[in-house]
């Protein structure tokens, strides 16, 4: 039977998203996760490939501002709900589904598509490289201290249901929002994933609690979290589950974290998704009894790798010339001149000897400024073909900041 991609209508949307729960192990999610991805669907913007009335493949893409080195918010496709039937796999499926969307994407005028990786097998191929990393820890709160910054004892904690303080928490998030590369601005409705809290997924946590940090009567800091109580030997061994923190100076982020460390019955404060470099990691007493981990966190494709570079600053004055392979979207293969620095940058067609010669995979990677073109270069990623361009590129794409994604889509 033939096959047939099209733009998904709403009238499909529960047979669209029913193939996505299938290629996700079958489990039907819970209602309420089921519901806010229904309300947060742009349908003009996913995609579903149909034999006869059967789908067989799902695709979408958010519209986002993805905040670039330098703090400019870049329109971004934020590729999403990815899946084909396992009956329909090595068939093209997926190919016929990239290929629609970034030629979408970069019609929509988007010089940037994000995605989180179920399989980071998957889509190198693409032209998607991972940009981001994320920090995992599982810390012995009953060994480990913190060293707090002054002020902290300022700062009022004030406890409160998550959707009663929703408004504060955003408002807080956004203002940090331009400061680090990789997060996202949130657009209406957004503000409800944060709250997303399924009872029948809490595995024998508290519901979702909120503290907010105040000083003179503004909030300046939130965490949101969950405590699952355990017991061993009659001994409290309890958890603290951290979903989401953020604060707008030093003493608050303390004042949050002691909040975390010093609740009672609790042994263990588990964090699933930080920043390489966050400041927890300079208040403790011992990072070994932390448990750090660091995974993989968003890849990044340059749809229009001309525009793309534009939108960054770059740390250090660069002027190279990029040989840039991109079998996928070919409109980026070629020579670029890249001329920048701390105030803004210039990126166009040339025709002059190329200093570096790379895939848009690994400009994908390098864009955020958290992975290094110089450590792409010693596994055989980037070829330097000026002495010197190498180490003049990688010092400009850096930042002063790791780049983090702060939550799934």
């Amino acid at each position: 039977m033939t096959m047939e991609l099209r733009v998904l209508r709403p009238d499909e949307w529960d047979r669209w998203y029913g193939q996505l729960e299938l290629a996700f192990g079958g489990v039907p999610e819970a209602p309420e996760e089921r519901e806010l991805w229904h309300a947060l669907t742009e349908y003009k913007r996913s995609l579903g490939v149909w034999e006869g009335d059967t789908c067989v493949g799902t695709a979408g893409a958010f519209t986002f501002r993805l905040t670039v080195p330098g703090g400019a918010s870049v329109p971004t496709a934020g590729v999403t709900m990815v899946s084909v039937a396992p009956t329909h796999r090595r068939q093209g499926v997926l190919t016929s589904m990239m290929r629609r969307q970034l030629d979408d994407v970069r019609a929509w005028g988007e010089p940037l598509a994000v995605l989180t990786a179920s399989e980071p097998a998957i889509y190198g191929r693409f032209g998607y490289g991972c940009a981001t990393r994320q920090l995992r820890a599982e810390i012995d709160t009953e060994r480990v201290r913190l060293s707090l910054p002054p002020g902290t004892d300022d700062v009022r904690l004030r406890l409160a249901a998550p959707a009663d303080v929703s408004a504060e928490c955003e408002a807080v998030y956004a203002r940090l929002v331009p400061e680090r590369p990789g997060m996202l601005a949130r657009r209406p409705g957004w503000e409800r994933l944060p709250l997303l809290d399924p009872p029948g997924e809490r595995e024998g946590a508290s519901p979702l609690r909120c503290v907010l940090a105040e000083r003179d009567g503004e909030a300046v800091g939130y965490a949101l979290y969950a405590t699952k109580p355990e017991w061993r030997a009659s001994v409290p061994d309890g958890t603290v589950q951290l979903r989401d923190i953020g604060a707008l100076d030093p003493a608050a982020y303390g004042a949050l974290w002691r909040h975390l460390f010093s609740l009672d019955l609790m042994s263990t404060l588990t964090v699933v998704d930080r920043p390489v470099d966050d400041t927890w990691q300079y208040l403790v007493s011992d990072v070994r009894r932390c448990g750090t981990r660091v995974r993989d966190g968003l890849y990044v494709r340059l749809v229009e790798l001309g525009a793309a570079l534009e939108a960054r600053t770059y740390q250090a004055p660069v002027d190279v010339v990029l040989e840039v392979e991109d079998a996928f979207c070919p409109w980026n293969t070629g020579r670029w001149r890249l001329s920048g620095d701390a105030k803004g940058a210039v990126c166009s067609r040339t025709r002059d000897t190329p200093d570096l010669a790379l895939s848009v995979r690994e400009l994908g990677a390098a864009y955020l400024g958290g992975e290094s073109l110089a450590s792409l270069a010693a596994a055989g990623r980037v070829q330097e073909l000026r002495r010197g361009a190498l180490a003049e590129a990688s010092a400009a794409f850096g930042s002063a900041v790791a780049p983090w994604l702060p939550h799934g889509f």
